[in-house]
């Protein structure tokens, strides 16, 4: 039986920014990151557009908010300590037409209050800076930038490692018990001691917390984001990040057009319900991951809440030149050749069973374990910040002890 002080579950950004900064924090402790897939960050982490996210959108006074700004220069700091490489072309968003002036007024007054800089850009000066985009006024966002998250992994596993951490992958967790003094974990790699665990399983983060007797007021329910690139002729379509300004009333953000650090330029992604939480074909199901679904009162609640959007986002999986309509809005030059296939993300959304969306990060708890039970997007951005929130709390647990 293998013993350490710390466990993180799961090796996506989340869980290995707080495996290195407990290492750090604790160089003497012994620490181990476990992860189930063969790989590091295959999952949310390595299926994302790359976004530093400068904290636009975010209610003033969140954990999302906060983390987000603070993690965004915490990550460039990062990636510059390390010579990863990461651009910084800015965020347009742009209203096409009345009401999206209205939306974006409204988002204008919640970035002042969130202290997050905003330029207010004009149609001809949007046309000047860039040609392919239509709009009534934009925001512009300088201090957005990209990124390839699962580089800026890769570095952090090996500073892991090279401090004396481990990293057991193909190690899955099948249960766990806790007592008063450890956590036993039975794994597919035989039984982990420990004395303190911090689960940072995304997809999973609902049955991870279930093993812990967590009383969940919540299931995470998979959405489907999928993703075109424009072909590569059309890479140099846009300089910048380009958004449609978001329905308030909706959950997402709308298609939108993103450069990544590789050259590639996608489009999207839509969100569509899954019913697979590692689904990431064209047409995917697994009937265990359906009935979570299906016999959760949530889930119902929430597909009635948003029953048209549903229907909207499930004909753009379906039809191509719908999705180009939704892109065309702001960007008409692109054509239905230029949209070619890309691979398909997850998002873990934890949902409650009143069937509201969570809309910031959560964490459950017990004595000797931390929880990290929403964190969709900005987490990647947030890493650092999350990290440095969870190691303070295991701190006043081990206080408590």
């Amino acid at each position: 039986m293998k013993s350490f002080d710390y466990v993180i579950i799961g090796s996506g950004i989340v869980g290995l920014s707080t495996a290195l900064e407990l290492k750090q924090s604790h160089p003497n402790a012994t620490v181990a990151v476990i992860e189930k897939e063969s790989e590091l960050a295959i999952h949310q982490t390595g299926r994302n557009s790359g976004v530093i996210h400068a904290g636009v959108y975010y209610k003033s006074g969140s954990l999302k908010a906060e983390f987000c700004k603070a993690g965004s220069q915490a990550t460039k700091d990062f990636c510059e300590e390390h010579n990863i490489e990461y651009q910084q072309p800015g965020k347009l968003v742009v209203a096409t037409n009345q009401v999206e002036l209205e939306r974006l007024e409204k988002l204008h007054a919640l970035c002042s209050e969130n202290g997050i800089p905003a330029e207010e850009i004009d149609a001809h000066t949007l046309q000047a800076i860039e040609p392919n985009i239509i709009g009534l006024r934009a925001l512009k966002f300088k201090q957005t930038a990209i990124v390839d998250y699962k580089v800026i992994c890769q570095k952090k596993a090996e500073l892991f490692t090279r401090m004396g951490g481990e990293i057991l992958t193909s190690t899955e967790l099948y249960s766990a018990s806790e007592t008063t003094e450890s956590i036993h974990l039975k794994t597919s790699n035989g039984v982990i001691k420990t004395c303190y665990l911090v689960a940072c399983a995304g997809l999973h983060a609902d049955k991870v917390a279930s093993m812990f007797n967590i009383p969940l007021d919540f299931r995470i329910i998979p959405f489907r984001g999928e993703y075109y690139e424009l072909s590569q002729n059309e890479h140099n379509r846009v300089s910048h990040l380009i958004y449609p300004v978001p329905d308030p009333s909706l959950p997402f953000l709308g298609i939108h057009i993103t450069p990544m650090v590789s050259g590639k330029v996608t489009v999207g992604p839509n969100a569509v319900l899954g019913w697979k939480r590692e689904g990431y074909g064209k047409l995917n199901f697994c009937v265990k991951d359906a009935w979570i679904n299906l016999s959760f009162l949530g889930f119902w609640k929430l597909l009635a809440t948003y029953k048209h959007a549903a229907l909207s986002e499930l004909q753009n999986t379906f039809s191509k030149r719908r999705y180009l309509k939704e892109v065309q809005k702001y960007c008409p030059a692109i054509k239905l050749s230029d949209l070619q296939r890309f691979p398909t993300g997850i998002r873990a959304q934890a949902v409650t069973t009143n069937g509201k969306l969570i809309q910031d990060f959560l964490f459950k708890e017990t004595q000797r374990s931390l929880h990290v039970c929403n964190a969709p997007s900005p987490a990647a951005t947030s890493a650092i910040p999350i990290s440095q929130y969870i190691v303070k709390k295991l701190k006043e647990k081990s206080a408590q002890c």
